[in-house]
C-alpha cells in the first residue's frame, strides 16, 4: 500500500516524532521513505540518529515529490507554514493533519489542496496503542483513505467519523487523555510518598496497578462501574477513597477538565 511512497513529517515534535515511531516499528515503510521537517536542528539531529530518517529543517524541501505529507504542526504556527507550502504539494499527495482545532476547509484553503483528512491521534502511538478518529474533505480518494487507515493502524487503533466535529471532541478526550492519565499516576505517586512509601517503591506499585488495572478492564466483558464496585467493599478501605473523591465532585472536576479541552479546540479552529 504504501511502497515506494515518501512519507514528509512537517513538524517533528511530540506527536510527530511518535507517529514516525510508530509507522517504523510496524514496517510499513522503511527509514529511507520519510523526511521530517523542524525548525530545531537539534530535533532533527536526534530523529536522524534515533530513526534513521532523512531531516530537514524546509518545509519545502520535506514536501517536494513526497505522496504523503503529515502535518504536525502547532497551531500558533499554522498560518506561517501555510504560507510557506500554498501550492507547493504535488497535486495528486495526500495530506495528513493532525493540528488540533485545524478545520478541513481551513487546511484545504490554507494548502491550496484538495486532498486532505483530519486527524486526532495520541502519543501511545509510539508504542503501537494509540488510537485515532479521523476523516477526510471531499477530494480524498478510495486509494488515499485506505491508506491513511494503514498508516493510522500501525499506530493503535484507528475510528473514522463522517461529521468533523467528532474531531474537536477526540481532541480533549482521547488526544489529551494520556495527560490526564499521567497527572493521576502523579497524584497517586505523591499520595503514596505522603504515608510513607519511597518515591521508587510507590512509581513500581501505581504504575503497575494501572497497567493491571487497564488490562483487565479491556480484557473482562463486564462495565468499569461493575469492575469498580467489585473492588470497592461495603465498609472498606477502597469505599472511604472512594467516597470522598465522590464527596469532592471528582467526576464534575474530570468532566469540566475535559469541556475545557474541547472549548480550548474549538477556539484553536476559529483562530485559524
Amino acid at each position: 500500500m504504501l511502497k515506494n511512497r515518501q512519507i514528509a513529517f512537517i513538524g517533528a515534535g511530540a506527536m510527530g516524532g511518535a507517529m514516525i515511531s510508530g509507522v517504523l516499528a510496524c514496517n510499513i515503510v522503511e527509514p529511507g521513505q520519510i523526511i521530517a521537517s523542524d525548525p530545531r536542528r537539534d530535533v532533527c539531529d536526534e530523529l536522524k540518529l534515533k530513526y534513521g530518517v532523512d531531516v530537514t529543517t524546509n518545509n519545502v524541501v520535506a514536501c517536494k515529490d513526497s505522496n504523503v505529507i503529515v502535518l504536525s504542526v502547532k497551531p500558533q504556527v499554522l498560518n506561517e507554514v501555510f504560507k510557506v507550502l500554498s501550492g507547493s504539494i504535488e497535486s495528486d499527495a495526500l495530506v495528513i493533519s493532525i493540528v488540533a482545532g485545524a478545520k478541513l476547509s481551513t487546511l484545504v484553503a490554507g494548502l491550496n489542496h484538495k486532498s486532505v483528512i483530519r486527524c486526532m491521534p495520541n502519543t501511545p502511538a509510539q508504542i503501537g496503542q494509540g488510537i485515532s478518529v479521523w476523516t477526510g474533505s471531499t477530494g480524498v480518494s478510495r486509494l488515499q483513505n485506505k491508506q491513511t487507515k494503514v498508516i493510522l493502524e500501525s499506530l493503535g487503533r484507528e475510528i473514522h467519523v463522517d461529521d468533523e466535529k467528532y474531531i474537536d471532541m477526540a481532541t480533549a478526550l482521547t488526544g489529551s487523555g494520556p495527560a490526564y492519565i499521567y497527572l493521576f499516576i502523579e497524584a497517586l505517586v505523591d499520595a503514596g510518598v505522603n504515608i510513607g512509601f519511597s518515591k521508587t517503591e510507590a512509581e513500581e506499585l501505581v504504575r503497575t496497578t494501572v497497567v493491571g488495572s487497564v488490562a483487565y478492564a479491556m480484557e473482562s466483558v463486564e462495565n468499569v462501574s461493575d469492575l469498580r464496585a467489585q473492588v470497592t467493599s461495603p465498609g472498606g478501605t477502597t469505599e472511604a477513597a472512594v467516597d470522598f473523591l465522590e464527596a469532592e465532585d471528582f467526576r464534575t472536576i474530570v468532566s469540566n477538565a475535559v469541556s475545557a479541552a474541547y472549548q480550548r479546540a474549538i477556539e484553536l479552529g476559529q483562530n485559524n
